[in-house]
């Protein structure tokens, strides 16, 4: 059959909301197997899931002015055919509005509920005459209630935000992550030169730009193929980066020859630009509890034509017996976070994260940072990173680990960040990255100095 995007989309958001997947992984799942999806299907596809998740805060205010009944009393799968259908009609002017209502009750009917096509059609139908006319709460008297309304965001976030930022950087900061992020990519410089890798994208791709701070960052739009598909990307010229990710290894600035550990290697973003850096000369360990996700990172390797790197699967959490005290010179613990730093290119983390969630993170960093600390050479460096703005998993993290471990300190030294962002983003040792001021995703790091 032939694919439906608007069907993988609802299918999408039902699997989302059952809260046991990321939107990364369910989206895998969707288009992984159809290699043939039309590539008109698959952008329709990103712009429904991505679309919805972004605004669904926004859609959910609009659809509760036209609903009798409460949000939470309506079925979740109507409510996010109300979405999609809604989502089409306000945001998609390619599609016209009876084409989305049409395809909403339809969609009803197909998933079982029946007894709900009447409503959708008419609340659906109500909507397009009326929702330009919806009145959002009044940010000088509401200001929590009108952005996270308006500007599509959980109410808690926006209480934690308004006392730190204010109203109007607040405000920024919202639209900012609710902006599309451009796809941005690394040099692979193992391989080839961002002058050679840019002509090369050129030819499949379009706005191909150099990226504003990074010295390897690229980024481009609108590629003819997906990004695997890229020749580019099949000949290992490039591993895809947010900028904000390739400034950690910059800051960490591991050396030829030395020993690296990259204690939460992930699916290896980091690991190949470190071995990059190293010029493919010393050890480095990628480490990570997942073995699929080295497996992967494996296979990422070979493209690159990354031969330092041994994996070794491990929980953190628990002490490091496996790896002698004192081994390296350098560490990169890329630590697990809430996120809250990268939702703009993950909106779905918008939905599934809470404050309560904040606190086992912070539990989990410290006893991390704690574990591998004893791993580091006297008078190496240990760099701490999440994609996170908050205070919790960063100032925090690091003042009751120095307050613990006297033998460590703030190392001010910049490594190899460029100069621009040393004088805009770095305070106190601290760097930190936003998407309304850099143009970035929001991580935090910052470099800590072993004591000879």
């Amino acid at each position: 059959m032939p694919f439906d995007a608007r069907k993988a989309a609802f299918e999408t958001l039902n699997i989302l909301d059952a809260g046991h997947l990321t939107l990364d992984a369910v989206m895998e799942d969707m288009t992984v197997d159809t290699p043939a999806v039309p590539r008109r299907e698959r952008a329709l596809l990103q712009a429904l899931v991505y679309g919805v998740l972004r605004w669904r805060g926004r859609l959910d205010t609009i659809i509760s002015r036209f609903s009798r009944t409460r949000l939470d009393k309506i079925d979740p799968k109507v409510l996010n055919i109300l979405r999609l259908g809604l989502f089409q009609i306000i945001y998609l002017d390619r599609i016209p509005d009876s084409a989305a209502v049409n395809t909403a009750v339809n969609m009803a009917k197909a998933a079982g509920a029946p007894w709900a096509s009447g409503f959708v059609n008419a609340l659906l139908r109500k909507a397009i005459r009326e929702y330009p006319s919806v009145i959002f709460p009044d940010p000088k008297t509401e200001p929590v209630a009108a952005l996270a309304a308006s500007r599509s965001f959980p109410r808690w976030l926006i209480k934690k935000w308004l006392p730190r930022y204010g109203l109007e950087k607040t405000a920024r900061l919202c639209d900012a992550v609710n902006t599309v992020a451009p796809l941005s990519v690394r040099t692979n410089r193992l391989k080839t030169t961002p002058q050679a890798l840019m002509k090369s994208l050129a030819a499949e791709t379009q706005q191909v730009k150099q990226a504003p701070y990074c010295p390897d960052g690229i980024t481009f739009a609108h590629p003819a193929v997906p990004i695997a598909q890229l020749q580019a990307f099949k000949a290992g010229w490039f591993q895809v980066q947010d900028e904000a990710a390739q400034l950690i290894s910059l800051l960490l600035d591991p050396q030829p020859g030395e020993m690296v550990l990259d204690a939460c290697a992930g699916l290896g973003g980091k690991t190949g630009h470190i071995a990059q850096l190293m010029k493919n000369k010393g050890t480095l360990i990628a480490l990570d509890i997942d073995e699929a996700r080295l497996k992967r990172l494996e296979t990422e390797m070979q493209r690159l034509a990354v031969s330092i790197v041994s994996t070794r699967v491990h929980d953190l959490e628990f002490a490091t017996k496996m790896m002698a005290p004192n081994r390296f010179d350098r560490i990169l613990l890329d630590a697990p976070c809430s996120g809250l730093g990268v939702m703009r290119r993950h909106p779905d983390i918008k939905w599934r994260t809470t404050r309560k969630n904040l606190a086992p993170f912070q539990q989990r960093q410290a006893k991390l940072l704690q574990n591998v600390s004893g791993l580091l050479k006297p008078g190496g460096i240990v760099v701490y990173a999440v994609c996170s703005p908050e205070p919790e998993e960063n100032e925090i993290v690091i003042n009751d680990f120095l307050k613990k471990n006297m033998e460590f300190a703030i190392d001010e030294d910049c490594g190899k960040l460029p100069d621009r962002i040393c004088a805009q983003a770095v305070s106190a040792g601290y760097l930190r990255t936003y998407p309304d001021f850099n143009q970035m995703d929001g991580f935090f790091a910052v470099r800590l100095k072993k004591g000879l």
